[in-house]
């Protein structure tokens, strides 16, 4: 039987793609095994998936001054000596690395015992994690033709990421009844991230009265962020989370107005859904939702409004522009090549494999 450790974690991002190659893995009779840290995200989600899970000690690697940066180095090396002693308990045949810093003591601990390693860099440039990582892999994925100039060319491959096939199987009648909608007005939905988004949150809200003269909207606003005096407005419909559901309520929508993490806009990509893009600003993060977004512009996949320029009117106006071109935009994304990455990293899985 081939063995294979999963790692990534910190975000919700750096699970998800490990998650949608578990059915594909399991069908070749892989035994799985995660690593992961003690109490990240990534613990609750693998350990929901019934996959065997390990916490190891990890630190955070930053570009600023932080207290926090004269201890974390010591997790890190304590993380990596876990992370070899698994590796020799499990003795797995390849490791797959989704980033997230606690991914760099267990590539680390791979390169030591010669075992291969693929990584996935879901955004624009790699992370600083990734970095760390790259000159111990075998191979490099990536989402976006882009970031092939920042890889090394023998281990670069445009794969796109990994989408959990259930997305793409949701009934658009469940949805509206989940949401208690109907098939009378196009259908609008808004997704702020896994932990909502205050700034798109409140651009939406502020622009619903006229949105819903024409639009409704589905609105998954994140934990804390429901408006209790919207609660049973018609044609609008609010959540904190969506799990299970979520497919159903990407059937249902004519339109997607979604922050730009890369794994969220690949899904958005492999539904076909017309959308607009707001990605969090430069000031907030690193910029990588920024360079996405515009990629994704460029290939014609989506309509940009950056956080700076959000007002009233101009997200009204991209709305709907994006709606009355949805043909124009879904036809773009079905030319797209990035439509099987499950496939894509389970053929280089499978070569790795077999060279041990």
């Amino acid at each position: 039987m081939k063995k294979i450790i999963l790692t990534g974690g910190g975000t919700a991002g750096h699970v998800t793609p490990n998650l949608a190659l578990l059915p594909s893995l399991q069908e070749r009779g892989y035994e799985i095994h995660y690593i992961g840290s003690y109490n990240g995200i990534e613990k609750k989600l693998i350990e929901g998936a019934g996959i065997p899970y390990d916490g190891i000690s990890s630190g955070k690697f930053r570009r600023y001054f932080d207290l926090k940066n004269f201890s974390d180095p010591f997790r890190v090396m304590k993380g990596y000596f876990e992370a070899r002693k698994l590796m020799k308990k499990y003795k797995p045949d390849v490791v797959f690395s989704k980033g997230g810093f606690v991914s760099v003591p267990v590539v680390l601990a791979a390169k030591h015992y010669k075992i291969p390693t693929i990584i996935h860099e879901s955004d624009m440039t790699p992370g600083l994690a990734n970095k760390l990582c790259i000159p111990s892999a075998a191979r490099v994925c990536c989402n976006f033709p882009e970031t092939l100039k920042y890889l090394p060319k023998d281990k670069a491959v445009l794969s796109g990421s990994p989408i959990r096939q259930e997305l793409l199987s949701g009934d658009r009648l469940t949805g509206l009844q989940y949401t208690g909608l109907s098939a009378a007005k196009p259908i609008i939905l808004v997704i702020g991230g896994s932990l909502g988004a205050v700034a798109v949150n409140n651009a939406v809200r502020s622009l619903l009265p006229r949105l819903l003269e024409k639009y409704q909207v589905i609105h998954i606003c994140g934990k804390g962020h429901l408006d209790d005096a919207l609660i049973g407005r018609a044609g609008y419909s609010q959540f904190e989370y969506v799990d299970a559901p979520l497919r159903h309520l990407f059937a249902a929508a004519d339109l997607i107005v979604s922050r730009a993490g890369a794994n969220s806009i690949c899904e958005i990509l492999a539904l076909r859904k017309p959308n607009v893009l707001i990605p969090l600003s430069a000031a907030a993060s690193r910029g990588d939702q920024i360079l996405n977004a515009r990629s994704f512009e460029k290939q014609g996949f989506s309509t940009v409004l950056e956080e700076e320029q959000v007002t009233n009117e101009t997200l009204f106006q991209a709305i709907e522009n994006t709606y009355e071109n949805r043909k124009k935009f879904s036809e773009t994304m079905e030319q797209s090549s990035l439509g099987d990455a499950v496939g894509i990293v389970i053929g280089l899985i499978e070569e790795l494999a077999e060279r041990e």
